[in-house]
C-alpha cells in the first residue's frame, strides 16, 4: 500500500483487534470481505417512508428544473394533439353518416322539412336521431371534406409523435443527470464515511446499494416519470373534453376514479413491504455470492462449499418468494384497473346509445367520447400498473438514502494546523480509546517518539497494535487525550494533509487493475518511470519483473493474478519506497514472503527507515531486534518498553514471547 492520504477508502487497514461491541457484526472482526462468516450482510429492516423518500427522490431532480419544464410543455403539446385527435376523428363519422342519410331524401327538401316528414310518418325516435345530424337531403358523401378532416387527424398525431420523441429525449436526460449526481454524491460520502461504518457493513452489502440500488432508481425513472406525466396529461385533457361533449355521461366516467384510486391504494399497500424485503434479501444475497468469491479457496480448502452452497439457496429461494409476492401483488393493480375501465365503458356506451337515440348527441360525439373514455381510462390503468415500479425504485432509493444518511467522520478543522517543518516527532498523550462505551481498549496511552526512530510495536492478539496506529492515521478519533505530530495536534490538522507524510505497508496486500508500474506508481502521483523502477529495485521488485514477458507492463487484476502473494507484497512495499514518506508504518508486511527475500526487504526497509520516525507491529519477533524502541502492548496498555537486550535481560512479558517463538522454532526444527 502507497501513502493513505492519496490513495482510495480501500486502503483503509482491517483492524486486528477483539470485538469491538457486542452489535458490532462478525464483519468487522473477521475484515471486510474474508469467508469466516457464512452469512449475508445484515441489511435494514426499516419500514419504508414511500412518501418521504419519494419527495426526496423529487428534490434530486431540481437542478434539472429547465429540462423537466421541457418535458412537462412538450408533453403537455403531445397530448394536447393526441386528445384533440377523437374529436376531430368524429367529425370525419358526423359527415360520413350525413353523406349516408342525406342520399335517402329528394334533393330540393329542407333539413327540417325531411325531419319533418319522417315524424310525420310515424318514426318519432328516427326523428329524433336524425335531428343531430347535419345532412343535405339528396346530398351524398362529401369526400373532399371527409380527406381534409383525415388529414388533419393525421397531421395532429404525427405531430404528437414528434413531440414525445423530444419529451422522451429531454427526460432521458434529466434522468441520467440525476442518477449520474447521485452517483457522485454516494462517491463522495464513500470517502467521506469513517472505518468503523464498513467494519459494521458487509461489502457486498455497500456494492449493492451502490451499484444495483441506484441501478433500479435510474430504470424505475426511465420507466415510469415520461408515462406518468402524460398519464396525468391526458386525464386533465381528456376530461376537459368529455365535459364539453357531454357533462352527462364524464360524470359517469369519472365514477370509476374512486374505485381506482381505493384499489390502487390497498393494494399497493400490501406490495411494499415485499418490495423492501426484495431489496433487502438482494443485499444479503450478493454480500454472500461476494464473500464467497473473494473466499473460494478458502471454502474449498475447508470443505464448506455444500454449506456455502446451502445458504446461497436459501438466500436464493427468500429472494424468489419476496420478489414473487412484490411483483403478483401489484401485479393485481393493472388486471383490477382493466375490469373497472371495462365496466365504465358499457354504462358510458350504453348511456351514449341513449342520448344519441334522443338526438342530445351525435353519433360522432358518442364515438370520440368512447375512445376519451378508454383514452380516460388507459392512463389510471397506466399509473396503477407502474406502481410496482415506484414502489420498487423508492424502496431502492430509501437503501441509498440510509447510506448518504450515515453518520460521517468528524469534519475537518476550519482552520486546519500544520507543523512548519515535519520531522516526525510524534507523542500520544493521556489516549483513550473504546469502540464501546462500556468497553475501554486504550486507556491513559502515553508515547513519545522521536524523530528517525524505529519503534517496534509487539503483543499478543487484541492488545491493541493496530488500533494505535489506526488512530495516529485518524482512521479512528481518540476518546480521550490527544495525539501530537511535531507538537501539533492531529486533530487540529486536515487528514489529507496528515496522511500525505504517513506511509503504510500493510499484512493484507491491495492492488488494482492495471500494470505492475501503474500499481507502484500509486504511491506517488507524477512520478516517472525511472523514480518507479528505481522505487521496485530498492523493495526487490525488479529482479522478479525482469522474468515477466512484458516486464513492468504485465497487467495484472485486482486479485493480483499472475503474481504470488510474496511478490504482492512487495510490490506493495515499492510503492511505500516510491512515496518517500516522513512517517513509515509496517504492519507484519514481510509475512508473506521466504526467509530470505525477508532478509532482503529487512536491509531495504533499514534504508528506508532511516531518517524517517518507523512503527513496525510485528509477531515475529526476530524482525524487529534492532529497533531503537519496543514497545509490548498487552489489554491496550503498554506494559514494557526498551530496547530488545534490555527487554530480554528484564525477564518480563516481552522475554516470555522471545522464548516462546525461540522454542517453537526449535521444536519446528527437530
Amino acid at each position: 500500500m502507497t501513502t493513505p492520504g492519496k490513495g482510495s477508502p480501500k486502503q483503509a487497514p482491517t483492524e486486528e483487534k477483539t470485538a469491538p461491541s457486542d452489535s458490532q457484526s462478525a464483519a468487522a472482526r473477521r475484515g471486510p470481505g474474508g469467508p469466516a462468516r457464512f452469512m449475508g450482510g445484515q441489511g435494514t429492516e426499516k419500514s419504508m417512508d414511500f412518501k418521504g423518500s419519494g419527495k426526496r427522490v423529487l428534490k434530486l431532480m431540481r437542478p434539472e428544473r429547465a429540462t423537466l419544464y421541457g418535458v412537462f410543455g412538450l408533453g403537455a403539446l403531445s397530448v394536447g394533439c393526441a386528445v384533440a385527435g377523437p374529436k376531430i376523428l368524429g367529425n370525419a363519422t358526423d359527415l360520413i353518416f350525413a353523406g349516408v342519410i342525406g342520399q335517402r331524401f329528394k334533393p330540393g327538401t329542407t333539413h327540417d322539412q325531411a325531419i319533418a316528414a319522417v315524424r310525420a310518418g310515424g318514426n318519432g325516435k328516427i326523428a329524433d336521431l336524425l335531428s343531430s345530424v347535419h345532412f343535405t337531403p339528396g346530398q351524398g358523401m362529401d369526400f373532399d371534406a371527409i380527406g381534409t378532416v383525415l388529414l388533419w387527424v393525421l397531421a395532429i398525431y404525427v405531430a404528437s409523435a414528434v413531440f414525445s420523441i423530444f419529451q422522451g429525449r429531454l427526460a432521458a436526460r434529466a434522468i441520467n443527470r440525476t442518477v449520474y449526481r447521485l452517483r457522485e454524491s454516494v462517491d463522495a460520502k464513500i470517502s467521506r464515511l469513517p472505518l468503523s461504518y464498513f467494519d459494521k457493513q458487509p461489502r457486498g452489502e455497500v456494492l449493492s446499494r451502490v451499484t444495483n440500488d441506484i441501478d433500479n432508481i435510474g430504470q424505475s425513472m426511465q420507466q415510469t416519470m415520461g408515462q406518468v406525466v402524460n398519464s396525468l396529461l391526458t386525464i386533465v385533457g381528456v376530461l376537459a373534453m368529455m365535459f364539453w361533449i357531454s357533462p352527462l355521461l364524464a360524470l359517469i366516467a369519472l365514477v370509476s376514479v374512486p374505485a381506482s384510486v381505493v384499489v390502487a391504494t390497498r393494494i399497493g399497500k400490501r406490495a411494499q413491504p415485499q418490495f423492501i424485503d426484495q431489496w433487502r434479501i438482494t443485499g444479503k444475497l450478493n454480500a454472500h455470492i461476494e464473500e464467497m468469491y473473494t473466499g473460494h479457496a478458502l471454502v474449498k480448502v475447508f470443505g464448506r462449499q455444500k454449506e456455502a452452497a446451502e445458504i446461497f439457496r436459501q438466500e436464493n429461494e427468500a429472494l424468489y418468494a419476496t420478489a414473487f409476492k412484490a411483483q403478483f401483488i401489484s401485479g393485481i393493480i393493472q388486471p383490477a384497473m382493466m375490469l373497472i375501465g371495462n365496466l365504465n365503458y358499457v354504462l358510458v356506451a350504453v348511456v351514449g346509445g341513449l342520448r344519441v337515440a334522443s338526438g342530445a348527441l351525435s353519433i360522432g360525439d358518442v364515438q370520440a367520447f368512447i375512445q376519451y373514455s378508454r383514452q380516460f381510462s388507459q392512463p389510471l390503468t397506466q399509473v396503477a400498473s407502474m406502481a410496482n415500479l415506484l414502489q420498487s425504485g423508492v424502496a431502492s432509493a430509501e437503501r441509498v438514502f440510509e447510506l448518504l444518511d450515515a453518520p460521517e467522520q468528524s469534519p475537518e478543522p476550519a482552520m486546519p494546523e500544520r507543523p512548519a517543518v515535519l520531522h516526525g516527532r510524534v507523542a500520544f498523550e493521556e489516549v483513550s480509546f473504546r469502540y464501546d462505551p462500556e468497553k475501554p481498549l486504550i486507556d491513559g496511552l502515553s508515547l513519545k517518539v522521536e524523530p528517525g526512530h524505529t519503534v517496534a510495536i509487539v503483543g499478543p492478539t487484541g492488545a491493541g497494535k493496530t488500533t494505535m496506529v489506526n488512530l495516529l492515521m485518524r482512521f479512528y478519533e481518540v476518546s480521550g487525550g490527544r495525539i501530537t505530530l511535531d507538537g501539533v495536534d492531529i486533530a487540529a490538522m486536515s487528514r489529507e494533509e496528515l496522511r500525505a507524510g504517513i506511509g503504510m505497508v500493510l499484512q493484507d496486500t491491495w492492488l488494482f487493475g492495471g500494470t505492475i508500474a501503474e500499481n507502484i506508481a500509486y504511491g506517488a502521483e507524477s512520478s516517472t518511470r525511472e523514480q518507479v523502477v528505481e522505487a521496485a529495485r530498492a523493495a526487490h521488485v525488479d529482479r522478479f519483473v525482469r522474468t515477466l514477458p512484458d516486464g513492468y507492463d504485465t497487467v495484472i487484476d485486482d486479485e493480483g493474478a499472475g503474481v504470488s502473494a510474496g511478490e504482492k507484497q512487495l510490490i506493495t512495499i515499492a510503492r511505500a519506497f516510491l512515496a518517500q514518506p516522513s512517517i513509515l508504518v509496517l504492519d507484519e508486511a514481510t509475512s508473506s514472503v521466504d526467509t530470505r527475500t525477508e532478509v532482503l526487504i529487512q536491509r531495504a526497509m533499514a534504508t528506508l527507515r532511516t531518517g524517517r520516525t518507523s512503527f513496525v507491529i510485528a509477531h515475529r519477533l526476530s524482525t524487529i531486534r534492532d529497533a531503537d524502541v519496543i514497545l509490548v502492548m498487552e489489554n491496550g496498555s503498554i506494559v514494557e518498553q526498551g530496547s530488545h537486550d534490555d527487554l530480554i535481560a528484564s525477564k518480563g512479558a516481552y522475554a516470555r514471547l522471545y522464548e516462546a517463538q525461540f522454542a517453537q522454532a526449535v521444536a519446528e526444527v527437530d
